[in-house]
């Protein structure tokens, strides 16, 4: 059941990351003046998307602390570096962002880190 608790805060912070991402494309930049960009986060945060991306947090927080009962967290704490596999995947898939051969590298790399980590 542990690893289930991780795997729910791996899937609902990157849900979090693909539904802001998502959002945000489809608002546009950050505008310059203060009192704009102030209502325009405002505009983002009623956004039920967004706000479904807070839950998702929230959530895997909650789903983090049920983890943390039943395991160490120097071994539980590697696992969230599969959030960078996932996310650069999505990114790719989702918004066409460039997967390049050093992305893939580094989060190889992670990978690699994730491997070792969790086995002590």
């Amino acid at each position: 059941m542990s690893y289930f608790y991780i795997f729910m805060t791996i899937a609902l912070t990157v849900y979090g990351q693909i539904a802001i991402k998502w959002q945000v494309l489809k608002v546009g930049s950050l505008p310059e003046p203060l009192s704009e960009k102030i209502l325009f986060l405002l505009h983002l945060l009623l956004n039920p998307w967004i706000v479904s991306a807070l839950l998702a947090a929230f959530l895997a927080s909650v789903f983090w602390m049920a983890a943390m009962t039943k395991l160490q967290l120097s071994h539980a704490y590697p696992f969230m570096g599969l959030t960078f596999v996932i996310v650069l995947l999505a990114s790719g898939f989702f918004f066409q962002e460039p997967v390049t051969t050093y992305k893939v590298a580094g989060v190889a790399l992670i990978f690699l880190g994730l491997v070792v980590a969790s086995q002590g």
